[in-house]
């Protein structure tokens, strides 16, 4: 009987410098891809800029523009944000990669936990950036234009603006990836399912701390990030309970395995070979 639990065979004799020849082609081949999508993607820089300036360009005055203070910074500001967009595009691809170097050396109940935690993240950090885009860049740009003293012209830098909307989209993309850090700590024995619950007052208080941080100098934004990550946070640790017990299940169902085998060895003892002859 086959022990499905068994960490995949690696050949001890292979040696380390072919792990290395190995990650070097993966990375390669996800820089090659990255390089394709910037390619296709170069001729379109301006309008995909313009699409990101759109949430500050509807809340601006009427006849109102960015600028640019730097002389390159017209040229430079929507290819660097092209190649952001080019990374995000080729994200499935270079996850792949990244799941093939690592899951030769998993265990079976590994695999199974991992390759949907590296998906779900992928979509969570996605859905983070889309929210801020979509829900937050309004409100703050609204919140901003119109705390405006009397007499400001507001002309944003386009470089300045490729920044600070770039640290927002990490900010929004790292904290909607606290459902998964809720089930890698319950699951790797770091904390448990109920000390982690007992701590929530604490987590509230870290999350709006966390969104006083990373977000402007304003209640809105601040709300807006705390808000979805505490949602996030009780999303995950009721997923962790889940997650939890089937693990445990599967280290059950191991042990009973090898307790079995055990014994059935200790019954009937594997004859000697040498009276097979």
């Amino acid at each position: 009987m086959k022990n499905h639990n068994a960490r995949p065979p690696i050949d001890s004799e292979q040696p380390f410098i072919s792990h290395l020849v190995e990650l070097r082609d993966r990375l390669l081949r996800a820089v090659i891809v990255v390089l394709l999508v910037f390619f296709s993607l170069a001729y379109f820089a301006n309008p995909i800029y313009a699409y990101l300036a759109g949430p500050l360009m509807r809340h601006l005055p009427q006849g109102s523009q960015m600028i640019a203070i730097e002389v390159a910074s017209p040229f430079l500001a929507p290819f660097k944000l092209t190649l952001i967009v080019s990374v995000f595009i080729a994200m499935p691809f270079i996850l792949y990669q990244a799941w093939a170097f690592i899951a030769p050396g998993l265990y079976r109940h590994e695999r199974r936990l991992i390759l949907p935690l590296l998906v779900a993240s992928t979509l969570l950090f996605f859905a983070g950036i889309a929210f801020a885009y979509y829900v937050v860049f309004p409100l703050i740009f609204g919140f901003l234009t119109a705390t405006m003293p009397k007499g400001v012209a507001m002309m944003t830098d386009i470089s300045h603006y490729l920044d600070f909307v770039l640290t927002l989209f990490f900010a929004f993309g790292v904290s909607f990836e606290v459902p998964i850090a809720t089930i890698l700590l319950v699951w790797s024995g770091i904390v448990s399912y109920r000390g982690l619950a007992s701590k929530r007052p604490y987590v509230i208080v870290a999350v709006f701390t966390v969104g006083a941080i990373l977000t402007p100098p304003d209640v809105v934004s601040q709300v807006l990030l705390a808000i979805p990550m505490w949602l996030l946070f009780e999303a995950g640790l009721l997923c962790s309970r889940f997650v939890v017990r089937r693990a445990d299940e599967e280290r059950g169902d191991a042990s009973a395995y090898a307790l079995a085998k055990s014994e059935r060895e200790v019954i009937w003892p594997k004859k000697d070979n040498r009276h097979s002859e």
